[in-house]
């Protein structure tokens, strides 16, 4: 059975594409820092026969995201499909003029860093299978710069960076690397629902020949 490890699982987001994911055969393994919230979650998946469990870690330390996917490993197996996702609302964020080290390593360090620390967790078992992939989750700042949200934009977007690099360079290794923008306030305007975004992943997943959507609300 093929794993999906999601970093950054919660009731929103998180629920829906692992339930996408479930649907279409896969065990889930969610990762996030709220024991009480994973162990509701599994249960709601498990309900709807789909194979799942938590391992709770902290994003920003790092060695508790290592020891998090060691677990999975050892439940699992090797992860078939990362998605990188996570959310930290205690991270403020910061207009242009206001941006500091103070207030922009913090999210370097949730955004950037833990992606590559996941991504470190996963690869080496995708590059000896030939087979993988890896996707990432950000804001639409990322893309379209928002004064409101300058901090998270340039760590976001040097992740999203990061991304097309990790796809020029694992796609003949049959790995892929696809990056999902989502600008949209999630579950609070029309048609941006989680169940309205999810299939954007699975479609990533399935068809393989892009390496980014953008979700923008009808």
């Amino acid at each position: 059975m093929l794993t999906l490890a999601i970093v950054g699982a919660g009731p929103g987001m998180g629920h829906a594409i692992a339930r996408t994911f479930g649907r279409n055969g896969f065990q889930v393994a969610l990762v996030a820092r709220n024991q009480a919230k994973l162990t509701e979650l599994v249960a709601q998946l498990e309900q709807e026969g789909i194979t799942a469990a938590g391992f709770t870690a902290d994003v920003s330390e790092r060695s508790s995201l290592v020891a998090a996917f060691a677990a999975i490993k050892e439940r699992f197996g090797p992860v078939d499909v990362l998605e990188f996702s996570p959310a930290n609302p205690a991270l403020p964020s910061a207009p242009p003029t206001e941006v500091s080290i103070a207030n922009l390593q913090p999210q370097i360090d949730f955004y950037i860093y833990g992606a590559i620390t996941a991504v470190e967790q996963v690869l080496p078992d995708m590059l000896a299978r030939g087979t993988g992939t890896l996707l990432f989750t950000t804001g639409g700042s990322s893309i379209t710069p928002s004064p409101m949200f300058a901090n998270i934009g340039i760590a976001s977007a040097g992740l999203r960076n990061w991304v097309y690099s990790l796809h020029a360079a694992l796609a003949e290794h049959g790995i892929q690397a696809a990056h999902i923008a989502i600008s949209a306030w999630i579950g609070q305007q029309p048609g941006a629902a989680p169940e309205n975004i999810a299939p954007l992943y699975w479609e990533l997943y399935r068809q393989r020949d892009q390496i980014e959507r953008h979700f923008l609300p009808a």
